[in-house]
């Protein structure tokens, strides 16, 4: 039996549209507003584990529209860095506590977003595809995503710098957390969050998952590059003090 609760839902659509405008590719920094909006309803475990389902229904069309557009270098290096921190998330599942997780991920997001905006955008030239850079973030990225669906922010850390086309950075973004994904699906079945009552309130929000993430593609493909960037900076700046905020109130008591 799927979850009835009208409250839940109240959170749970908005939570999923933003999503799928994010795995469409437009303000991938959207996907970490699902977590806090459905933990405001029900517990951050249960919200993981219906989320799951839906990410992997929005990666089937991010997937397909972004075939042609990624980065084969980022890719070798940053698949096994995203294998390597998913183990790391499922192996420590049970030790990490969310509060610590959201607390570091915005840090570092706060840290790269501000550092980022304050730059004036004609200083330094761009980076490129590194692997020991790839590896750390890309580990950082797979055991964030693995506990919280928050992974987006350290992977932004690394491929945001090299200033990719807009294409090749939503789609380089989208093949790896496609991957990560369905690397999760195991693990979180083994650790019980792919329950019937998940199972079947993911099949209850999937047209508003599907119907987003094909306005996400429609969007990222009318807007400019240098909009794009800016948007993706001041929407991880403001997701990240709300992570900030929410992993000092989870860890302190506050």
């Amino acid at each position: 039996m799927m979850i009835t609760d009208p409250l839940f839902y109240a959170a749970a659509i908005p939570a999923v549209m933003l999503t799928g405008l994010a795995k469409g590719g437009f303000g991938g920094s959207f996907t970490l507003l699902a977590l806090p909006l459905l933990a405001l309803v029900i517990s951050p475990i249960q919200a993981a584990g219906i989320m799951l389902p839906i990410l992997l229904a929005m990666d089937v069309i991010s997937v397909w529209a972004w075939r042609r557009h990624w980065d084969g270098v980022n890719l070798k290096i940053l698949i096994p860095a995203m294998t390597i921190g998913t183990v790391l998330g499922y192996v420590t599942a049970t030790l990490l506590q969310d509060g610590h997780i959201r607390l570091m991920v915005g840090l570092i997001g706060l840290i790269f977003a501000v550092q980022s905006l304050v730059k004036r955008e004609d200083r330094g030239e761009a980076t490129t595809a590194s692997w020991p850079k790839g590896l750390f973030w890309g580990t950082i990225s797979g055991l964030t995503s693995f506990i919280s669906h928050v992974g987006g922010p350290p992977l932004q850390v690394y491929l945001v710098p090299q200033r990719l086309s807009k294409e090749l950075f939503v789609g380089t973004m989208t093949m790896v957390f496609a991957y990560v994904n369905v690397i999760k699906v195991l693990p979180f079945w083994l650790l019980g969050q792919l329950s019937p009552t998940n199972l079947w309130t993911s099949a209850a929000l999937l047209p508003v998952a599907i119907l987003s993430t094909f306005a996400g593609v429609w969007l990222v493909k009318r807007v400019s590059t240098a909009f794009f960037y800016k948007l993706i900076l001041w929407l991880l700046f403001v997701v990240s003090l709300k992570l900030v905020w929410d992993g000092v109130r989870l860890s302190f008591n506050v």
